[in-house]
């Protein structure tokens, strides 16, 4: 775990009589963000408390983001913001779209979106999650928005409903899988993950668009469910991989024939985690970065390594910890090797390195909320909710329950390419315009 550069060197000065050298005297105030970390641009969006996760475009002739908007307090928005970033320096609201009756809507509203292509068209998957109300069924809205960046072509192609399992889509993930397809991962209330193929969904028949669940193996539990996910392919094994947080840990399963996954490893029966948030893994598969949502929870570093060579089947103890601040709580998190950008609600925007995946280390910051914490869901929940990276140009983007939408560059980091690192081209970035992985499509 570490300590924030500028609060350590608030202690070292104070300790050492602050402003016996001009350049002490000045590093008594604390800095919003680290040297390094440059902000390009931000929009606020309008009511605390109302911004949650967002997605960014990642073709340079497609500058686009796709932010999600609920009523995580009362009265914010439900639906879905469009923002045009053809200029990274000033992001500009293009399309503010909202599901109908929304004072009869009730807790919460869009959760998370995601994009797809298909056929050389581009669309949205934009969450929504509602405990009671007119659309309790509703699991997500998808959109064909190929036209843009003219608002009015944007168009509402189908609505995904789940009247087995009201409540809504919390979290959702889209991948392209090595049997060709493009399916949407979907925690819902109180049960496992349910897989929906995006093709026929697309040409709607949303009737037959459910075709596959990912359980969670946890015995003895009357009721289990997942909260978040990750998929990705893994060119050493040939296998398309599922990484699943949710009642009681974290799970790995082989999903590369969908109706039938087979379980790679578990991470379960770990001190202070009974129930997983988001995991992520680095691009080769070896390690992943857990969290669990609670205040003064760090992120966890987990080795794989000995479940995917068959010496262990579980594994219950991280290698290392990260955390911004022990007081609060990290959210959201992309890794792009060695880097893993984090949403770290009340502490912005933090970037650290798992060059050493035992000893993680900050390398940049930015604080994008400054106000009162207690505005927010709980006391640690506000500020940086999603966070997102543009391979093509290292682009970071940020969406803040509070504050709005932030463009970021950070010094050196001018993109990403696995391969660069010695690593797979992986991450969570799909290649849609590949053919499938074996050939077959």
């Amino acid at each position: 775990m570490n300590m924030r550069f500028p609060t350590f060197l608030l202690f070292f000065v104070l300790l050492f009589a602050a402003g016996t050298s001009p350049v002490l005297g000045q590093a008594t105030e604390l800095k919003r963000g680290s040297d390094n970390m440059e902000v390009l641009g931000h929009v606020p969006l309008g009511k605390t408390s109302s911004v949650t996760d967002m997605e960014l475009e990642q073709e340079l002739s497609r500058p686009y983001a796709y932010v999600s908007r609920a009523s995580i307090v009362d009265g914010g928005p439900k639906g879905m913001d469009i923002i045009d970033l053809s200029n990274p320096a000033k992001p500009e609201v293009i399309l503010r779209w909202r599901l109908e009756n929304q004072d009869l809507l009730q807790n919460r509203g869009g959760m998370d979106v995601k994009y797809f292509k298909i056929d050389g068209r581009y669309y949205v998957v934009q969450s929504f999650e509602f405990s009671s109300g007119p659309a309790r069924e509703l699991g997500a809205v998808v959109f064909d928005v190929t036209g843009l960046p003219d608002p009015s072509k944007v168009i509402e192609i189908a609505r995904m409903e789940e009247p087995e399992h009201p409540g809504g889509f919390h979290n959702i993930f889209i991948y392209k899988h090595s049997d060709g397809g493009t399916y949407l991962f979907a925690t819902v209330r109180g049960d496992d993950v349910r897989v929906y193929d995006l093709e026929r969904v697309v040409a709607g028949d949303l009737a037959r668009a459910h075709v596959a669940t990912i359980p969670n193996p946890m015995e003895g539990v009357a009721q289990t469910s997942y909260h978040d996910m990750y998929v990705g392919y893994h060119p050493d094994s040939g296998e398309d991989r599922f990484y699943g947080g949710g009642t009681g840990g974290y799970f790995v399963f082989n999903i590369t024939d969908l109706q039938n996954p087979e379980i790679r490893a578990t991470l379960t029966g770990i001190n202070g985690v009974e129930w997983g948030h988001t995991f992520t893994p680095s691009p080769d598969g070896r390690y992943v970065v857990a969290e669990a949502e609670y205040q003064y929870a760090p992120l966890r570093i987990f080795d794989l390594k000995p479940a995917l060579d068959g010496e262990v089947s579980n594994i219950r103890s991280p290698i290392s910890a990260w955390t911004a601040n022990w007081k609060n709580l990290s959210h959201n998190h992309e890794v792009r090797w060695p880097y893993v950008f984090v949403s770290g609600y009340l502490d912005g925007l933090q970037v650290f390195s798992l060059m050493d995946p035992k000893n993680p280390q900050t390398v940049g910051y930015y604080d994008t909320f400054i106000g009162d914490p207690d505005t927010g869901l709980n006391a640690v929940i506000n500020g940086a909710f999603g966070v997102d990276v543009r391979n093509e140009d290292g682009l970071i983007v940020v969406s803040d329950m509070s504050t709005g939408f932030w463009t970021f560059r950070m010094e050196g980091f001018n993109g990403w390419n696995g391969e660069d690192w010695g690593q797979p081209n992986i991450s969570s970035v799909q290649n849609w315009d590949e053919e499938s992985k074996d050939g077959t499509r």
